[in-house]
C-alpha cells in the first residue's frame, strides 16, 4: 500500500511536471509566434516617395525595418547625382568639364566615364558620349527645337568622337582632343543611379524593393510575398496601353524608344535618340528597345544603343553577351521580338518571335 501511494506521488509529479513543461513550451511558443508577426509586419513595412529629378518624375519604394530610412537616404543620393551629372546645371560636374574643356573627376562621374568608353568601343561607337553637340544643335537639351543644316551637322560629327576623350583610370584625369568637344552622361546616369539605390537598399537590410525612375525600372528581390514584380513594358502607340508584363527579381528593366522626346518640323518627326554616324535621328527599323539587366548601367547604356544599331546587329550583339542582358524590341512593322532567357517570364497578348541563342 505505501508502495503504491509512493509510486502515485511520484507519477502525478511527473505528470505536474510534464503539464507545466508543456505550459511554458506552449507559451514559449506563442512569444516566438508573436515575435515572428512582429519582424515579418516589421520586414513589411513599406515607405514610398515621388520625386522630380534629373528632368524627369522618379517613385522609390521599400519595404522592411528601416524602408523609411531607405528612401530617404535613396532620395538624397538621386539630388546628389542630379547635381553632381546633369548638363543643365551650370556648377555641375559635368558642365564645368564641358567649360573648362579638363577635369578630375569625382568617383562617380569616373566611373560612368569608363563605363561609356567601354560601351563605346563595345558598340562599335552606337553609345558615344561625344554626342553632346550635335545634341545641342538639335535642341534638344533646352527644348529649343530646330533641324540643323547639314553643313553643320557634318562639322559636329568630328567633335562627336569619344576615341578622342583622353582619360586616366587611375587619377580620374580628363581632358578633350578636339576644341569645342562636350559630353553627356545622360544615357547611362539614371541606370547608374537605379543600381546606387539598390545598394542603399541593401546596406539598410531591405531584400524587397523597386524604383521607377521614370521609366527605368529596377527591382530588388520579390516582392514581399515572394512573387516576382510584375513591370508593364510601355506600349510606343499609347502611353496608358503596354506591350506586355514582364515578371522580375533582382533586375533593372529599361526602355528605350523615339516616342520618347521628338519634336515636329514641316510634317516630319525627328526623335532624341541620335546616330552618332549621321547625326540625324536613328531610324534603323526599331520603334523600342528594352533591356533587361542586373547591372542598371549596362541596361540603361544598352537600350539605346540597340535602338540605334537596329534588330539585327542588336540580335548578333546580344548573341555575344547573352549572359549579361536580354531584350524585348518592337519594329517599325509591329512585329515583337523577345530573347529566349526571358521569354517564361513575359506575357503578352500579340504574337512575338522568340531570338534563340
Amino acid at each position: 500500500m505505501k508502495l503504491k501511494a509512493v509510486m502515485a506521488c511520484v507519477c502525478l509529479s511527473v505528470s505536474l511536471l510534464l503539464g507545466g513543461c508543456n505550459n511554458i513550451k506552449q507559451d514559449t511558443t506563442t512569444e516566438t509566434k508573436n515575435a515572428q508577426t512582429e519582424e515579418k509586419a516589421e520586414s513589411n513595412e513599406e515607405a514610398s516617395k515621388d520625386i522630380f529629378a534629373m528632368d524627369t518624375y522618379m517613385t522609390v519604394t521599400a519595404y522592411g525595418a528601416k524602408a523609411q530610412e531607405a528612401v530617404d537616404e535613396a532620395e538624397a543620393e538621386i539630388q546628389r547625382l542630379d547635381e553632381l551629372l546633369s548638363t543643365g546645371n551650370e556648377e555641375s560636374e559635368i558642365a564645368q568639364l564641358n567649360q573648362n574643356k579638363s577635369a578630375t573627376l569625382s568617383e562617380d562621374a569616373g566611373y560612368l566615364v569608363e563605363r561609356a568608353l567601354e560601351l563605346n568601343k563595345e558598340t562599335d561607337g552606337a553609345f558615344d558620349i561625344a554626342i553632346y553637340p550635335v545634341m545641342e544643335a538639335w535642341g534638344f537639351p533646352t527644348q529649343n527645337y530646330q533641324v540643323p543644316t547639314a553643313d553643320t551637322l557634318e562639322s559636329l560629327l568630328k567633335l562627336a568622337d569619344a576615341s578622342q576623350i583622353i582619360y586616366d583610370e587611375d587619377s580620374r584625369k580628363i581632358s578633350f582632343g578636339q576644341e569645342g568637344m562636350k559630353i553627356d552622361l545622360g544615357g547611362i546616369a539614371k541606370g547608374y543611379t537605379s543600381s546606387r539605390i539598390m545598394e542603399i537598399y541593401k546596406e539598410n537590410n531591405i531584400s524587397s524593393g523597386l524604383v521607377n525612375l521614370g521609366g527605368n525600372v529596377q527591382a530588388l528581390g520579390t516582392k514581399t510575398d515572394g512573387s516576382k514584380w510584375r513591370v508593364a513594358v510601355q506600349s510606343p502607340d499609347n502611353t496608358e496601353d503596354y506591350l506586355g508584363i514582364l515578371s522580375v527579381e533582382d533586375k533593372a528593366v529599361i526602355t528605350s524608344g523615339g516616342y520618347e522626346r521628338y519634336f515636329e518640323q514641316d510634317g516630319k518627326t525627328y526623335h532624341h535618340i541620335i546616330d552618332p554616324k549621321t547625326g540625324y535621328p536613328a531610324e534603323n527599323g526599331l520603334t523600342s528597345v528594352t533591356v533587361v539587366s542586373e547591372d542598371g548601367t549596362l541596361a540603361d547604356g544598352l537600350s539605346t544603343s540597340l535602338f540605334i544599331m537596329g534588330k539585327d546587329k542588336a540580335i548578333e550583339f546580344w548573341r555575344a553577351h547573352s549572359d549579361e542582358f536580354d531584350i524585348i524590341m518592337l519594329t517599325d512593322e509591329g512585329k515583337l521580338y523577345v530573347t529566349e532567357g526571358i521569354q517564361d517570364d513575359f506575357s503578352t497578348e500579340m504574337e512575338m518571335e522568340i531570338i534563340k541563342k
